[in-house]
């Protein structure tokens, strides 16, 4: 049997753990902005942030610890976390009790991407060792795993670690980070996954920004869904590398894209805006719809490209996207997304409106900007 029809027939069968993750998970990683600088102390304030900034009523629930947590094994071969994060338990049922979730980080190989100890040949240990410390999250990077396995073994590999979770006896998400490999999305759902990366590590700037969210997630929209989602790596909103205007447009694809929206910012200090851009309810709402598709592009002309997002209930979500380094007026024709007559419009960014209109929708898009749209009866 094809990996396709395999695909298919684990849809049919309900095996992807869609309690897990119905829809794209939301939360915080502290990689983007902190890297090795990560420790107890941030996270429990990263939590109250969470809680305080009005991100988790938004939907933001994961306060995923990423690289450098990890310390030695016990002579019984059990991990422990180095003296950055003396009690791991203690930090957990702190994340718990503000009312959200907490992930962590490990690779299958010898070393995670930072050379702390990984997972290899202690899997089952470890996923019990997660499990017992409350953990309800696992970010699984390849990184030195190939120095131990073939290519081929990728998919035994990963399934080996979701199996352990699934035995540790706690419901744990698990996200594959092995930056689109082997066409992970063929593949992934039947080794365990509930997201997996799609491409390599994004940036803080446009082009990198632009480029895995556009050029990259083409043709994936037929393997996301719920439980099982496409993950172009977490957001750099508010970390200062891009305008606001370009940080509308990473939350607009990211939200047309059902991808999971992993705040990478630091959360105990934001600008109005930057919290603005993050906790768009509207927009929100979009990546979070549970009829769970995976929008994708209907049209291309020179830099503006126009979206579509199947929405429950017959909406459908648009996006107007200006690549380009002059404003531009854009229009979507309703004949282009099968409709026909007059239909309800609402700006999504300006929270607005706009009333029953006939035939196409007009607007005015800015350099490296987006208008997002929801089109109803």
């Amino acid at each position: 049997m094809g990996l396709r029809l395999v695909f298919a027939s684990l849809i049919a069968s309900s095996c992807f753990a869609a309690d897990l993750a119905p829809t794209p998970p939301m939360g915080w990683n502290s990689w983007n902005k902190f890297h090795k600088n990560i420790d107890d102390k941030t996270v429990r304030e990263i939590a109250d942030a969470m809680v305080s900034s009005g991100m988790k009523d938004a939907g933001y629930v994961y306060v995923n610890i990423d690289d450098t947590w990890e310390g030695k094994r016990d002579a019984q071969g059990n991990i422990q976390a180095n003296e950055k994060f003396p009690d791991m338990k203690a930090l957990a049922d702190y994340v718990h009790e503000k009312g959200l979730k907490i992930g962590i980080y490990s690779s299958p190989g010898p070393l995670t991407c930072a050379k702390y100890e990984g997972s290899y040949q202690h899997e089952e240990q470890d996923a019990k060792t997660f499990a017992g410390w409350g953990f309800d999250y696992l970010k699984y990077d390849w990184c030195s795993a190939d120095k131990v396995y073939k290519r081929e073994e990728m998919p035994a590999v990963y399934r080996k670690m979701s199996e352990a979770l699934k035995s540790a006896g706690r419901p744990i998400v698990f996200s594959f980070c092995q930056y689109g490999l082997d066409k992970v999305w063929e593949w992934g759902p039947a080794a365990g996954a509930n997201l997996w990366r799609t491409t390599g590590d994004i940036a803080d700037e446009w082009r990198s920004m632009s480029r895995i969210g556009f050029d990259r997630e083409q043709g994936l929209e037929p393997y996301a869904g719920p439980g099982h989602w496409n993950d172009p790596d977490m957001l750099e909103i508010g970390n200062g590398g891009m305008s606001d205007t370009e940080y509308r447009t990473h939350m607009t694809l990211w939200s047309m894209l059902a991808a999971p929206l992993l705040a990478g910012n630091d959360l105990r200090n934001m600008p109005e805006e930057t919290k603005a851009i993050l906790t768009n309810r509207d927009v929100i709402a979009v990546d979070q719809d549970p009829l769970g598709k995976q929008g994708f592009r209907i049209s291309k002309a020179a830099n503006q490209e126009i979206w579509v997002k199947p929405l429950a209930g017959g909406s459908v979500a648009v996006a107007l996207f200006n690549r380009g380094e002059m404003s531009a007026l854009m229009a979507v024709s309703w004949t282009d997304l099968q409709f026909k007559g007059k239909f309800n419009v609402r700006d999504l960014w300006a929270h607005i409106d706009r009333g029953k209109i006939k035939d196409e929708y007009v607007a005015e898009v800015p350099a490296h900007g987006a208008v997002l749209i929801r089109v109803s009866k």
